[in-house]
């Protein structure tokens, strides 16, 4: 069986000691810490002498600017259009408020002339009525003045020419009291 463990890394003693407690602080053992760190430079394509980590801070910038690009694209595909439409509907409420305010005047005038108009109507009726029994009343009354002038005109031939001021006074009499009762 062939030992894995057959290739060795020489270094200082400053950097042993660095490196005892990186692992020391990771709590993993140096060969363990070792295998990790060159397969995290692997994988993460990024220079170990590269202190500021430039790549990572590309990384970062490029991930910030996407977030801000889509962010912009965001407020100017939904946001400004709906602030814009907001605005005017914003004024078109308004402007509805005005007339619904204006028709609510109407509609209180209006209610006020229809009253109005209501009882002026109210007056009319009456008033029609009122000559609608005078003509029935009208009528019923040249009926019964007809009725006592042929009574009249009948008694005054049955007399004759030489009538009694007696009987001539009696007909007047009744002819005045039916006119009275009219």
């Amino acid at each position: 069986m062939q030992d894995e463990n057959n290739k060795s890394v020489r270094f200082n003693a400053m950097t042993g000691d660095k490196f005892e407690k990186v692992a020391l602080k990771l709590g993993r053992n140096k060969r363990l810490v070792f295998m990790q760190m060159v397969d995290y430079f692997y994988r993460s394509k990024k220079d170990p002498l590269d202190l500021n980590d430039e790549l990572l801070k590309k990384e970062l910038a490029n991930g910030i600017n996407r977030i801000l690009s889509f962010i912009k694209r965001q407020e100017s595909d939904f946001l400004l259009p709906i602030l814009t439409d907001t605005g005017g509907q914003v004024f078109i409420a308004k402007e509805h408020t005005k007339y619904l305010k204006a028709i609510g005047h109407y509609l209180i005038n209006d209610e006020e002339h229809t009253k109005a108009m209501i009882n002026r109507m109210t007056s009319l009726d009456r008033a029609i009525a009122k000559t609608q029994n005078n003509l029935e009343e009208k009528a019923l009354l040249k009926i019964r003045f007809k009725k006592i002038l042929e009574y009249y005109i009948s008694q005054r031939e049955s007399f004759g020419w030489p009538v009694s001021a007696a009987k001539k006074e009696e007909l007047q009499t009744h002819i005045r009291h039916s006119l009275e009762n009219l």
